[in-house]
């Protein structure tokens, strides 16, 4: 009978170590490990202390040579960073792992945890855990120093409307502020009839320049001017000037155009209103209700300019009006107005009410006037007109009034206006009395044209309260469906990836 013998099983011995003579498995180096750590340091040569920079402006930090990066607190990139810092003397040891150790965010101190490895004594690998600590020092980067110094452009785009009424500025503020276009900007600056935006680079302000084309009617030049240049490395330094010229037509002006571009447009009436301004100019014939579209371009191959200024608007009160109904169009007539109704009017002067001066006229405010109503508009019967177009006209075919638009109390509207626009924070220089109420006017035609408000965020005041849609005399108001709650989101420092980390 045979018996299997079981296979032989070697254990393997200790040694001593040649340093404290305790028993230890064997090893190249013969050694335990914690006489291979008294004899050898392989984290010698790495810093145990290092610098980054911060800014605490745009909250980025400074990747050499020159680039700013943003990173969360205890995120892959920050992480990825502080191990860029010391690439080079991770070089000669082998990286295992890397984590970060919680600090304070006020601490401006960064520690980061490594476990590296590297060959030593006989080929023995030692493995050994250590803590970097990174000082947060504080440091402007170059975007941000150009935004406060407020001096240092490269590129501006200079808008210029010739008017005297800033309505258009108003509605142009508000869709920059809608579309974020002033984020770039270093400096916005105010001046009588214009503004002024500063940038960086020219990019940023191509960019508002070819918004600002796309937005409102207007023509551009551009300019630029050698500051500086190497020629050995062919490096040239130029700030560049745009100029933008808004056609001088605002909301609720009474225009004259040419014979040739009122045939061109429809055969309308020379005398017509401008109802708004968006990118292009839209007029209207009270005496037809017809209505057409100027473009910018159109604008400046047959310019026109207004006939009168805001501040020679007359109160009228309303005598008598009847509307007018089944019109006949005229031969090439273009587009009708939906939202107007015409009507035929007899008004008299509220500073000749104790004479019988009554003026007739036609007007596109059927839909809102009726008898004892106030209304505001311009006296052409017993004004001298200085324009070349007007001049030349039929006297019988000029209106002696043109209403524009119906009177309501402004001190009431103001009272029980529950909502607020913002604002772009730009430096004002030679401000006008004249001001507020011209944006008092821009807060009414907000609450009066509904095509307008819709290009325009409007936020909710709480500091007024909140009253009903609808009112008795009929005032315009913007409904609740419209506002947008003013919200103010922050985020935490440690938001972004961080926080993912951190949930991890």
């Amino acid at each position: 009978m045979e018996y299997m013998k079981e296979p032989a099983t070697f254990s393997q011995g200790n040694i001593l170590c040649c340093q404290c003579g305790i028993a230890i498995p064997p090893n190249p180096a013969n050694m335990c490990v914690a006489c291979l750590r008294t004899q050898v340091d392989i984290t010698e040569g790495i810093p145990k202390q290092v610098i980054v920079h911060f800014c605490k402006q745009c909250e980025r930090y400074l990747q050499p040579p020159g680039t700013w990066v943003p990173c969360a607190l205890e995120s892959r990139e920050l992480l990825s960073l502080c191990l860029k810092k010391i690439k080079a003397s991770l070089s000669k040891v082998r990286l295992i792992e890397a984590g970060f150790v919680w600090t304070e965010p006020h601490s401006k101190r960064l520690k980061v945890k490594l476990t590296v490895q590297k060959e030593v004594m006989n080929g023995a690998i030692l493995q050994q855990v250590f803590v970097i600590e990174y000082v947060v020092h504080s440091q402007m980067c170059d975007d941000c120093h150009r935004v406060e110094a407020k001096d240092f452009w490269k590129a501006v785009v200079q808008v210029r409307q010739k008017t005297v009424h800033k309505k258009t500025f108003y509605y142009l503020e508000q869709l920059i502020l809608k579309h974020k276009l002033h984020q770039n900007t270093l400096r916005i600056k105010e001046i009588h009839d214009g503004l002024d935006f500063y940038y960086a680079s020219k990019q940023h302000a191509q960019k508002m320049v070819d918004f600002l084309q796309c937005t409102v009617p207007c023509r551009s030049k551009s300019s630029q001017r050698l500051i500086s240049h190497d020629i050995h490395s062919n490096i040239y330094n130029y700030k560049s000037t745009f100029s933008l010229e808004i056609v001088p037509i605002c909301k609720d002006n009474v225009v004259c155009l040419s014979p040739k571009l009122a045939q061109s447009l429809g055969n309308m009436s020379q005398i017509c209103v401008c109802i708004r301004v968006t990118s292009t100019i839209h007029i209207i014939d009270p005496n037809t209700l017809q209505m057409a579209e100027i473009d910018g371009s159109t604008y400046w191959r047959h310019p026109f300019n207004s006939l009168f200024q805001p501040k020679q608007l007359e109160e009228f009160i309303v005598m008598d009006i009847s509307r007018v109904h089944n019109k006949k169009q005229s031969a090439g007539a273009g587009m009708q107005a939906n939202k107007h109704m015409l009507a035929e009017a007899w008004v008299q002067k509220t500073s000749e009410l104790n004479t019988d001066q009554q003026y007739f006229c036609r007007t596109h405010l059927g839909h809102l006037l009726n008898p004892g109503d106030l209304v505001l508009g311009f006296d052409l019967a017993n004004c001298n007109l200085n324009d070349e177009f007007a001049n030349k006209m039929n006297p019988q075919t000029v209106p002696d009034v043109v209403l524009i638009k119906k009177s309501y109390d402004r001190t009431k509207r103001q009272r029980c206006r529950n909502w607020k626009l913002k604002e772009l924070e730009r430096d004002r220089e030679g401000m006008d009395t004249d001001d507020e109420r011209q944006y008092q006017e821009f807060l009414e035609d907000l609450e009066e044209d509904e095509a307008i408000r819709k290009n325009v965020n409007i936020f909710k005041n709480p500091v007024i309260p909140v009253e009903s849609d609808t009112d008795d005399e009929g005032i315009p108001r913007i409904s609740l469906a419209e506002m947008l709650e003013d919200l103010q989101i922050s985020q935490d420092a440690t938001g972004g990836e961080g926080a993912d980390m951190l949930m991890e």
